[in-house]
């Protein structure tokens, strides 16, 4: 086990200066331009593909940082230089961590190079969770997977909404119902290729922020995939659903995780550092603003209504990284979160962002309005974080069901 440290070595340091190099070099730059223009900004991605950034093999050092550091000081510095940019970048992950969280040794290695290509003809991926009537309620998930033995195939059917990459993505990620009576366990995860008949994009949003990243719809019509695309396998899942069933029996026994809620609690940690990224630009900016703005004859910093805002600012991000560092190393480490530490990290470094974007705006005043300067924009990217992967209510849920035990609803 990792001994718990507030210092960074010289290696991640080196790593995190690299990644912050690129999001300044690189990311910054285009963010503006691929924001007005609400499309997939390949180019960027192709260089981070270029310089290793968008790699299997950089993700998989990352996330096998014994410290468990790794992801949160790459999420920080990414989505310091844009929010929609970065997850462009890094949304794969979250498909990738899905076959990692549910997927045998084989599947892993067969499906995650597949999900980013190579810098010559990089690819994306895309978890595909969400519903129109299943959100934060996954248990109410309508999307079927039927087994058809004599073809040793799945025929899935429904509609995924708010899948990042979804429709364009080289692989897709699908959690479907495979036994309607077990409720939320009765989910299982499948790849779905590309070009796979009867798989169609639905309607591409057009969004509050992060616009940088497509955001789509995922239909499913008759989708037939071989029985070699179910996560984990078929003999396992038998042996799954055999304990649920007894379990629901007996009303106790193991709590078992669907296959959404496994991959959800593993990122968000990670979905804490993004937010922290995105606070911390923004507090960077209002900051050398404030040093510079002048207004009856001094620095506007020089009052304290406005030191006072970055000061709290500066706090609070601290803050929000420290809980999340926490929850990173107590997951590498082995540690239950017996207080939804996962959870806490999301639900504090999130709303951390919409405060402090928010709080930027109002010390850049009118210029923090208008999008000559960039907090506008992360004012409009940090709202996301509040809402996806479990909204901030869910993580209030979540932390108050582990700390006292009962079904609070």
């Amino acid at each position: 086990m990792a001994e718990f440290t507030m210092e960074l070595n010289d290696e991640q340091k080196e790593v995190r200066d690299w990644i912050h190099g690129f999001a300044a070099d690189v990311i910054r730059p285009a963010a503006a331009e691929w924001d007005e223009r609400e499309e997939t900004p390949w180019p960027v991605i192709q260089e981070a593909a270029k310089v290793g950034i968008y790699s299997l093999d950089f993700y998989a050092q990352q996330y096998f940082d014994p410290t468990g550091l790794g992801i949160p000081m790459a999420m920080e510095e990414l989505f310091w230089g844009d929010a929609g940019i970065a997850l462009s970048i890094v949304g794969t992950g979250l498909a990738a961590v899905g076959v990692l969280a549910n997927g045998t040794e084989e599947q892993i290695g067969t499906w995650i190079p597949q999900m980013y290509g190579d810098a010559n003809d990089v690819k994306v991926a895309a978890f595909c969770s969400s519903e129109p009537d299943a959100g934060s309620d996954v248990a109410s998930m309508r999307t079927r997977a039927v087994y058809d033995e004599a073809k040793d195939e799945w025929v899935i059917n429904g509609t995924k909404t708010w899948a990042t990459n979804g429709g364009i993505a080289n692989v897709h990620v699908v959690v479907a119902v495979v036994d309607s009576e077990l409720g939320s366990k009765g989910h299982a995860s499948f790849i779905v290729p590309l070009g796979t008949p009867g798989l169609s994009q639905g309607q591409k949003f057009k969004k509050h922020g992060i616009r940088a990243s497509h955001t789509a719809e995922v239909v499913l019509e008759n989708v037939r995939v071989p029985g070699s695309c179910l996560l984990g396998g078929k003999e396992k899942l038998d042996e799954r659903l055999a304990r649920a069933r007894e379990r629901a029996k007996a009303g106790g026994g193991e709590r078992l995780k669907n296959a959404a809620m496994a991959t959800f609690e593993a990122s968000r940690p990670a979905v804490g550092a993004m937010a922290v990224g995105t606070a911390r630009a923004a507090y960077e900016v209002a900051l050398d603003y404030a040093k510079t703005r002048e207004q009856f004859g001094r620095p506007i910093i020089d009052n304290q209504g406005v030191a006072f805002q970055l000061a709290d600012m500066r706090t609070s991000i601290d803050a929000a990284r420290l809980l999340v560092w926490r929850a990173s190393w107590m997951a590498v480490s082995g540690k239950q979160f017996t207080s939804a530490e996962g959870s806490m990290s999301k639900l504090f470094a999130s709303e951390t962002a919409k405060k402090v974007t928010g709080q930027a705006i109002q010390i850049l005043g009118g210029n923090g309005y208008t999008r000559e300067y960039p907090v506008e924009r992360m004012h409009r990217d940090a709202a996301i974080y509040t809402i996806f992967e479990g909204t901030s209510e869910i993580q209030r849920l979540v932390i108050a069901r582990t700390l006292s035990g009962m079904p609070i609803r």
